[in-house]
């Protein structure tokens, strides 16, 4: 952690903070400045009332905020975090490491962030997981952009379906660099075999964040097609997730 932070992320009190409240300027130990309870209370206001859409990123940020430092503003680290990482995402999904060398990020801070993130990815994944994926298309695509799209690495994922395409398995088969992640065909489709799956959706990201597949992307895809249709088993699609958007490989005549 860095020394001499602006910021102190303590455990969080049994009480909420924003209901101990001293005038703006006095002393008191363990007390929230009325000036920072009033915007505390104004942006969880708007929130309720209009939702994250009545929101810039930099205030559902600092929503998030509140409770991993109860009593201080956390607008300056708030923007910090953006201009570190450029939008809420990013900020979300930036490795525990990376967030820790924002001047005003502890512990406290990178697990509220971690946990945020989690409970996105949880939700995402119970719209997807043990449903028929070809049916459910739109919440897949959802899925695929809130786990992968704003990585910093490569990442190479196999999503296996039974006979009646429902999604049994989602497994990360593989971590890479910014623009490079191995993939072993021989163990996607051994994999397959243990799993009993009749089908598969290749999954990865473009950290650059344009889904344009490489030649590489190309070549490893009509390997695993090839080892796959061997055994019977189909390959419905490979997917790459960019920042904005998602290119199938199917859709654009790769399949």
């Amino acid at each position: 952690m860095c020394p001499n932070r602006a910021f102190s992320d303590t455990a969080l009190p049994l009480f909420d903070a924003d209901d101990v409240i001293v005038p703006a300027g006095a002393a008191g130990p363990g007390k929230l400045p009325s000036y920072i309870a009033d915007h505390r209370k104004r942006l969880r206001s708007r929130f309720m009332q209009g939702g994250a859409a009545a929101m810039p990123d930099y205030e559902l940020l600092e929503l998030v905020l509140f409770r991993a430092i109860p009593r201080q503003d956390v607008k300056p680290l708030a923007r910090r975090l953006l201009d570190t990482f450029g939008d809420f995402n990013r900020v979300l999904s930036a490795p525990p490491h990376r967030l820790a060398d924002v001047q005003g990020v502890g512990d406290a801070v990178v697990q509220e962030l971690k946990i945020v993130e989690a409970a996105a990815h949880r939700m995402a994944r119970a719209r997807v997981m043990h449903r028929p994926v070809l049916a459910g298309w739109t919440a897949l695509l959802d899925y695929c952009h809130t786990s992968m799209a704003h990585r910093e690495t490569e990442q190479f994922r196999v999503l296996y379906l039974d006979r009646k395409n429902v999604l049994i398995a989602d497994e990360e088969q593989a971590r890479g660099t910014v623009d490079h992640v191995p993939v072993y065909p021989r163990e996607v489709v051994k994999r397959a075999l243990e799993l009993n799956a009749s089908a598969l959706i290749l999954v990865h990201n473009h950290p650059s964040g344009d889904p344009t597949p490489s030649d590489a992307d190309i070549s490893m895809t009509a390997q695993i097609h090839a080892a796959a249709e061997a055994l019977s088993i189909v390959l419905h699609d490979h997917l790459i997730i960019g920042k904005e958007r998602e290119l199938s490989f199917r859709s654009a005549g790769y399949l």
